[in-house]
C-alpha cells in the first residue's frame, strides 16, 4: 500500500510540474503571413532607400543583420533585454530607448514582426526589422497620452540591439 501511495504521489507531482511548465509559457507560434501587397510595398520602400541587403523572412517581414551575436536563441517565452528605436516608414520615430537605457520584454508579448524577427539574432546581435502592418499593429491606431503615435496600417522599421536573452 505504501508503495502504491508513493507511485501516486510521484505521478501527481510530475503532472503538476508539467502543468506548471505549460502555465509558465502561454505563447505559441502563429502562422501569420503578410499579404503580397504589403511585402511589395516593403520592397518598394527598400529600393527607394537604396537598401540592398534586406532579406525577406517567410512571414513577410524583411530584415538586415548587422551583427549576429552569440549565445541563446530567443524563444517566445524568453525575456529579452534590448536597446531599440522604432520608426514609421516616413522616418518619424515613435518609440525607443534613449542613450544607454535598456528595455526588457517577453518576446511572446510583442508584435508578430518582433516574434518572427528577434529569433534571428543572439545576444550582442544587432538587426533592423522592416515590418508590414499585418505583423505590426494592423488596423489599430496606437495612441500615447491621447496623441496618435502610430496610425492604422503603418509600416514599421525597428533597429534593435539584442543585449541579453533570459
Amino acid at each position: 500500500m505504501k508503495k502504491n501511495f508513493l507511485v501516486v504521489v510521484s505521478l501527481v507531482s510530475i503532472f503538476f510540474i508539467a502543468c506548471k511548465k505549460d502555465a509558465k509559457c502561454p505563447y505559441s507560434e502563429t502562422s501569420v503571413v503578410a499579404p503580397v501587397a504589403e511585402t511589395d510595398s516593403i520592397k518598394k520602400y527598400l529600393i527607394a532607400q537604396n537598401i540592398t541587403t534586406a532579406v525577406q523572412h517567410p512571414s513577410g517581414i524583411f530584415y538586415t543583420i548587422g551583427t549576429a551575436g552569440s549565445g541563446a536563441t530567443p524563444e517566445l517565452c524568453s525575456d529579452l533585454t534590448v536597446q531599440y528605436q522604432g520608426y514609421l516608414f516616413s522616418g518619424a520615430q515613435f518609440d525607443g530607448t534613449n542613450g544607454s537605457a535598456q528595455a526588457t520584454f517577453t518576446l511572446g508579448r510583442t508584435i508578430e514582426g518582433w516574434k518572427k524577427g528577434l529569433p534571428l539574432a543572439k545576444p550582442g546581435g544587432t538587426l533592423t526589422l522592416y515590418i508590414p502592418p499585418s505583423l505590426g499593429y494592423g488596423s489599430n491606431p496606437i495612441y500615447q497620452g491621447g496623441v496618435l503615435v502610430i496610425p492604422a496600417n503603418s509600416y514599421l522599421r525597428f533597429t534593435v540591439n539584442l543585449i541579453a536573452v533570459q
